[in-house]
């Protein structure tokens, strides 16, 4: 299911050059990050535009989180590697994902991971500096 907000005119070609089953993957979670920005007022307005190629999700209080395909098949959201949110995912949920060190969350587009599990990964992104400030 896709969110019915409509992506910015910017970021639309990077989501119709994926192929149709990852496409559809991809604006699933698409979906999930805006919503869950909006049901959070910490976070405030996101930015959605494209980085690197890719679409990227960005809010005042949080490290963004960028969309895409990684080398080794599937679809995949980015962190920042510098950060600590793929690291504290992994210690959270352990073998429930595959992982490609610090940077991503890799995902098989035909096995819808555990919406819980996606949402907090989601949710301790786009609060990351909230949780830096306050220890």
């Amino acid at each position: 299911m896709t969110d019915s907000r409509s992506i910015p005119a910017s970021v639309a070609p990077a989501f119709e050059a994926f192929p149709e089953r990852e496409r559809s993957a991809l604006l699933a979670i698409r979906s999930r990050i805006l919503s869950l920005a909006a049901e959070d007022p910490r976070i405030g307005p996101l930015h959605e535009s494209l980085k690197w190629g890719q679409p990227s999700y960005a809010s005042k209080v949080g490290t963004p989180l960028r969309l895409g395909l990684p080398k080794s098949g599937g679809v995949a959201i980015f962190c920042h590697c510098q950060t600590r949110v793929i690291a504290d995912h992994r210690a959270l949920f352990g073998t429930a994902f595959r992982y490609d060190g610090n940077r991503a969350l890799l995902i098989d587009p035909d096995s819808p991971p555990d919406p819980q599990a996606l949402d907090a990964l989601i949710r301790s992104a786009l609060t990351y500096r909230l949780k830096k400030e306050n220890g």
